[in-house]
């Protein structure tokens, strides 16, 4: 795998040609919280794996270790089992992790097991992610279609987060490009949907204006309860 760097616009442009898979059958109010959370998905994975390949150098095959340390991770992946319903045997097990959706992506229950995930890492991060997954339901029929053409419609998401554009391993992307790829297709949902959506995204000129007046200093707390993207605070 290239170590090349990879520019803030690659992502960007590749993170917006995502949403091909959606525009034009599902309203882009709703396709963009399941483009948005597959980003975040993507990016912890990608964080991840980067920091697993590091370990791995480090302590080789002591798996014992390498869980340790993974375990201190700003976001923890949790392993996920699947039984029998009848037997109650494993029949499949799998980190909780974008890659291990991909290489599910042609299942029958694929949106099941996109929710199953989602579930599975908000309860093992409960202080940090309580909530933020519960209402993005992946196997909705109301806002993805009928099984088939919601199926394809996954397929194709997860397939399209594959680009080497989207690989955000800290080793080839700068600290800040999960946010500012979120501030970027909050902005271009707006602009698609015909609205300013004032009301959740400030743009980047305004946020750095504000920044400046209110000049802010060290130690100072700020209070802004209706902060959307938090474009103000970062």
């Amino acid at each position: 795998m290239s170590d090349k760097k990879i520019e803030q616009q690659d992502i960007n442009n590749a993170a917006w040609a995502v949403c091909d898979t959606f525009r034009g059958v599902v309203d882009p109010a709703q396709y963009k919280d399941y483009v948005l959370v597959m980003l975040f998905l993507k990016y912890i994975s990608d964080v991840w794996k980067d920091h697993y390949e590091r370990y791995k150098e480090q302590f080789g095959d002591d798996d014992v270790r390498i869980r340790r340390r993974l375990e201190r991770e700003r976001f923890t992946l949790p392993e996920i089992e699947l039984k029998d319903e009848k037997t109650g045997e494993v029949v499949d097990k799998f980190l909780a992790d974008y890659y291990s959706l991909y290489q599910r992506r042609g299942a029958a229950n694929i949106g099941d097991l996109i929710n199953m995930v989602l579930a599975d890492i908000e309860e093992k991060n409960k202080s940090k992610l309580e909530g933020v997954f519960r209402n993005i339901d992946f196997n909705s029929e109301a806002n993805l279609g009928k099984t088939k053409d919601r199926n394809r419609r996954l397929k194709l998401m997860l397939e399209d987060f594959h680009k080497p554009e989207l690989d955000m391993q800290p080793s080839k992307v700068s600290e800040d490009v999960i946010g500012n790829t979120y501030i970027y297709l909050i902005e271009r949902f707006a602009s698609d949907a015909g609205k300013k959506a004032g009301e959740f995204y400030t743009p980047h000129k305004v946020s750095e204006l504000v920044a400046k007046l209110a000049n802010p200093k060290s130690g100072n707390k700020i209070c802004d309860p209706a902060c959307g993207s938090g474009g103000l605070l970062i």
